[in-house]
């Protein structure tokens, strides 16, 4: 008998049953948190990441740019509060891969030592604030270090020769002593600090890039702006093209046409408008939410549904715009991740948006 004949068998079990899935979470799977995210993430993804993050920070500082290559001092993101650049006040943040490790006392004592080399030569002027993190945070033993200003100090002069003398510059080995001894002695190290991962996401989530990345679903949308009771200049052209379409279907010229004495036409005036105010707070919440071009694409998705039903012949220009509104409900839209918070007020009033960049015209010289 051989052994494989004494293995016990079992019975499979069957798998936990769970909800029915929606079809969405068929094609995209399971989500994770953005920190497991980022536990996955690539040299290169990380690198669009922090770019993504960067641009929460354009709303705090006057100027936010990134450096690298052989020659950045030191420096990878540079936060500017003032127009003065290195002259004023800055901070530094240091987010480089660091090949997807916990960021080590090594790595962040060898990029110390560059920046304080560089100022030291008067390259540039020393940050007020300087921030480590990475895609797996900063390790135990560093964390501890930058929460022990003396003991970080220590550790930088300990380990010189062997961390940072030579990974300053290619063309020389930097000595500490000296007047740079002297500086590094009399520096305040307590500009050296660490952002957590988790600061670092929620800074990443008030951009318009975070759904994008890791999913989730957009935020709540804020209610849609009311529009005032006078017409606005931004408003103009599509206002004039519903007043000439009422009066092609009442057969009357333009300026003998009186919105205010057709009650019919006035109550749909103003469904139009709070429809083109909709799709107005949907621009808005699009900046704030999405990546910048996808309002814009949704614009272009209903234009290519609607435009063949606006250029066939039409009895007048109101039955025009009617049917262009009754094609605009059913125009696909899944294509951007914006349908899903699209409401139909918000179709006919990218339907008006269009028409007032002249898009889209309701009466045409051929009818």
């Amino acid at each position: 008998m051989h052994d494989v004949d004494k293995l016990k068998t079992y019975a499979f079990p069957e798998p936990e049953k769970k909800a029915i899935s929606s079809g969405l979470k068929s094609i995209i799977g399971k989500q994770y948190a953005p920190k497991q995210h980022l536990l996955l993430i690539t040299a290169d993804d990380w690198e669009e990441f922090v770019v993504e993050w960067g641009a929460f920070q354009k709303d705090t500082y006057h100027l936010v740019t990134r450096l690298g290559g052989a020659y950045d001092k030191g420096i990878d993101v540079a936060c500017f509060l003032t127009d003065n650049g290195f002259q004023g006040e800055w901070h530094n943040f240091q987010c480089k891969y660091y090949k997807g490790d916990p960021l080590t006392p090594r790595t962040a004592v060898s990029e110390i030592g560059k920046i304080l080399w560089h100022v030291h030569s008067g390259e540039i002027t020393a940050p007020s604030e300087y921030y480590f993190f990475a895609p797996k945070d900063c390790g135990p033993s560093l964390k501890k270090l930058l929460l022990n200003i003396p003991d970080l100090k220590n550790e930088l002069i300990r380990r010189w020769d062997d961390w940072c003398s030579k990974t300053i510059t290619s063309t020389q080995a930097i000595s500490l002593d000296g007047d740079f001894e002297t500086f590094v002695n009399a520096f305040d190290f307590r500009i050296f600090k660490y952002k957590p991962l988790d600061e670092v996401i929620e800074e990443h989530r008030k951009t318009p890039y975070f759904t994008n990345r890791f999913g989730g679903g957009l935020p709540d949308r804020p209610p849609a702006q009311t529009p005032p009771n006078e017409i606005m200049n931004s408003e103009t052209r599509y206002v004039a093209q519903l007043h000439e379409a009422y009066a092609d279907h009442r057969k009357k010229p333009i300026n003998e046409f009186d919105l205010e004495k057709d009650q019919d036409f006035k109550a749909h005036f103003d469904r139009q408008r709070e429809s083109f105010y909709s799709a107005e707070s949907l621009r808005t919440f699009a900046r704030d939410s999405v990546p910048q071009g996808t309002y814009e694409a949704l614009q272009n998705e209903m234009y290519d549904g609607v435009v063949d039903t606006a250029e066939v012949a039409h009895p007048d220009g109101y039955q025009r715009l009617t049917e262009v509104l009754k094609e605009s409900k059913s125009t696909p839209l899944d294509s951007n991740e914006l349908v899903h918070v699209t409401r139909v007020k918000d179709r006919f009033g990218i339907c008006h948006q269009l028409a007032n960049e002249n898009k889209l015209i309701w009466v045409k010289k051929d009818g």
